[in-house]
């Protein structure tokens, strides 16, 4: 057998991947304040120091309303922040 074959196959790791992360709908109920930008999560402890991309994600109920600035959300977070009273911006 060739030696390429008995030797363990190594993947590819991004380094943008170490400073992004995603988040669902439902962690935004951990939030104090219903503002929601990258400082916010930070001092939540939602996302780590490091992180500078987060996006959205997912459906679900939220018990208030958040206004969302600064990060990207999917379609189906937009109309579950939208149907609980909160707003999406930029």
């Amino acid at each position: 057998m060739p030696l390429q074959r008995r030797l363990p196959k190594f993947g590819f790791t991004s380094r943008k991947a170490l400073l992004r992360t995603d988040l669902r709908v439902a962690s935004l109920d951990k939030l104090v304040d219903v503002h929601v930008s990258l400082e916010s999560l930070r001092v939540s402890g939602l996302i780590g120091k490091s992180v500078r991309y987060v996006k959205i994600f997912g459906t679900g109920r939220l018990r208030q309303g958040y206004e969302v600035r600064g990060i990207p959300v999917s379609n189906g977070a937009r109309a579950s922040i939208e149907a609980s009273g909160g707003r999406v911006e930029g």
